[in-house]
C-alpha cells in the first residue's frame, strides 16, 4: 500500500498542491490591494491608479538586458551540470571492473546529463539570438533610463 501512496503522493498531490498554494497567494495580495484601493474610495482620498498598474509591470518583467542576462545564468548553470552528470557517468562506466555494477550507473547520470545540456544549450543560444535580436531596444531602453 506505502509502495503505490508514496508516488501518488509525490507526482500527483505535492504538484496540485504547490499550484494551488501559488494561487492563493496571488489571490490573497490581489484582495489585499483590493481592499486598500475601497478603503481610498470610501474615504475620499486620491486614487492614483498608475500606482497599482506599475507595482504588476514592475514585478513581471525588468529590463531586456536583465531577462537576457538570467537566461545566460541559467545557461551557464545547465550546460556545467549536464557536463559535470555525463563526466560522473563515464568515470562510472570506467570503474565497472565488477560484475555486480549495473548499467545503471552510467545511464542514469547521463540521462540526466544529457537533459541539461540540451536545456543549457538551448537557453545559451536564446541569449545570443536575443542580444543580437534585441541590440536597437536595449539602447533605447538604456537611453530611457538615463533620461529619468
Amino acid at each position: 500500500m506505502v509502495e503505490t501512496l508514496v508516488p501518488i503522493g509525490i507526482c500527483v498531490v505535492l504538484p496540485v498542491m504547490i499550484v494551488w498554494l501559488v494561487n492563493r497567494t496571488r489571490q490573497n495580495e490581489t484582495n489585499r490591494k483590493t481592499e486598500i484601493m475601497l478603503r481610498a474610495i470610501e474615504s475620499g482620498a486620491t486614487i492614483d491608479a498608475e500606482f497599482f498598474k506599475a507595482q504588476q509591470e514592475h514585478k513581471g518583467s525588468g529590463t531586456i538586458k536583465e531577462r537576457l542576462l538570467k537566461r545566460l545564468t541559467g545557461g551557464c548553470i545547465f550546460t556545467l551540470m549536464g557536463a559535470a552528470f555525463v563526466i560522473i557517468g563515464f568515470v562510472n562506466k570506467n570503474m565497472m571492473t565488477d560484475s555486480h555494477m549495473s548499467m545503471d550507473s552510467f545511464t542514469i547520470p547521463c540521462l540526466f546529463g544529457g537533459c541539461f545540456l540540451a536545456i543549457g544549450v538551448a537557453l545559451l543560444i536564446a541569449f545570443f539570438v536575443g542580444r543580437k535580436m534585441l541590440a536597437r531596444e536595449m539602447e533605447a531602453e538604456a537611453k530611457e533610463l538615463e533620461n529619468r
